[in-house]
C-alpha cells in the first residue's frame, strides 16, 4: 500500500511520522511546495525508519507521480498571515483555494482515496473532488471536533471520556453543530452545557497554536483514522467530511466495512437541524465565492 503526502508542514510531518511508526504502508511518497522541504522531511523520516525498524520506504515525489498511490493526503498551506478572530479556518479560503485547484488539475482522474486537510477543509474537499473527478474524497476535522467535545464534556461532568457518546458535525469551524440532543453518558441522556463546549472548542486550537505554533498531532491522528478506515485496514466508525445530497461536504459519522462507507447521521432536534442547514448554506456560499474567483 502506497500513500502520497502533499505538504511537509506541521501536519504533514506528523502524518509522515505516524505512517512510518505504524508500518502498515509499504511506501510514503512526499511532495511539497519546495523540493528542499520535501527532501528534508524524507531524510528525517528515513532516520526514523532505521531507528524504529519500520518496513516503510520513504521517497520524494511529485503530485503527478502519486496517481498510482492508494491514498493521497492533501495538506499544503499557502504563505499568508491569518489575522482572523472569527471564522479562522474559513480565512484560508482565498489563499489556499488556488493551491487545491492546481493539485486537482495535476491529479485529474485520480481513483484512490484523497484525504483533505487544508482549511477550510469542507469547501476544499468539494473543490478537489469536483475539479479532479476523484470520487473518494474525505475531509478531516469533524473527528478532532468530536474528540474535543467528548474530552470537554467528560471533564465538565467528571466522568471517563469513554463514557461519553456524542458528535460534532457540519462545518469544521464556527458553524459546527454540537449534537447535544443525542449525547449520552453511560448510555443515559445528559444536559450539555453547549456554550461552555463551544468556548472550549474555540479555545483548544488557540491554546495549541500559542504554545507550539500550530495544531498538528490531533489532525494527524484524524488523518490516520480516515486512511485506515477508508482503505479497509480498520472497520468501524469515524467522523469525516463527505458529500451530502445538496452537493456540500459536511462532517458526519461514517461507518466503514472493508473500506465501504455508510453514512450514519445522528438524529437532530429542531435547533440542531436549523444549525446544520445554516452550515450547509454557509459552505455553499463559500464554495460559490471561491469558484467565481478562480
Amino acid at each position: 500500500m502506497r500513500i502520497g503526502l502533499i505538504g511537509a508542514g506541521a501536519v504533514g510531518q506528523s502524518v509522515g511520522a505516524l505512517l512510518v511508526a505504524t508500518g502498515w504502508c509499504s511506501e510514503v511518497m512526499v511532495a511539497s511546495g519546495s523540493e528542499t522541504s520535501a527532501r528534508g522531511l524524507v531524510t528525517d523520516l528515513e532516520d526514523m525508519t532505521e531507528v524504529t525498524g519500520s518496513p516503510t520506504r520513504v521517497t520524494v515525489g511529485t503530485p503527478e507521480a502519486m496517481g498510482a498511490c492508494d491514498a493521497i493526503v492533501l495538506s499544503p498551506r499557502a504563505r499568508f498571515t491569518n489575522t482572523a478572530r472569527s471564522n479562522v479556518r474559513m480565512a484560508g479560503l482565498v489563499a489556499n483555494g488556488p493551491l487545491i485547484v492546481h493539485l486537482a488539475r495535476q491529479l485529474t482522474g485520480y481513483s484512490g482515496v484523497a484525504v483533505m486537510v487544508t482549511n477550510p477543509v469542507d469547501v476544499l474537499a468539494r473543490v478537489f473532488a469536483e475539479r479532479s473527478g476523484c470520487e473518494r474524497v474525505v475531509g478531516i476535522g469533524a473527528a478532532t471536533d468530536t474528540a474535543r467535545y467528548r474530552l470537554t464534556l467528560a471533564r465538565h461532568l467528571g466522568v471517563p471520556v469513554g463514557a461519553v457518546d456524542g458528535h460534532v458535525i457540519g462545518e469544521h469551524g464556527d458553524a459546527a453543530v454540537i449534537c447535544a440532543s443525542t449525547t449520552t453518558v453511560h448510555g443515559d441522556p445528559v444536559t450539555v452545557p453547549v456554550q461552555h463546549v463551544r468556548d472550549e472548542l474555540a479555545a483548544r486550537p488557540r491554546r495549541i497554536s500559542k504554545g507550539i505554533g500550530r495544531t498538528r498531532l490531533g489532525p494527524a491522528g484524524a488523518v490516520l483514522g480516515a486512511l485506515a478506515h477508508s482503505l479497509g485496514i480498520l472497520d468501524g466508525q469515524t467522523e469525516v467530511s463527505v458529500r451530502q445530497e445538496a452537493g456540500v461536504w459536511l462532517g458526519m459519522p461514517v461507518h466503514y466495512t472493508a473500506g465501504t462507507p455508510t453514512l450514519r447521521p445522528p438524529s437532530l432536534d429542531d435547533s440542531e437541524t436549523a444549525q446544520l442547514a445554516a452550515a450547509t448554506e454557509k459552505l455553499h456560499a463559500a464554495y460559490t465565492q471561491l469558484t467565481e474567483e478562480i
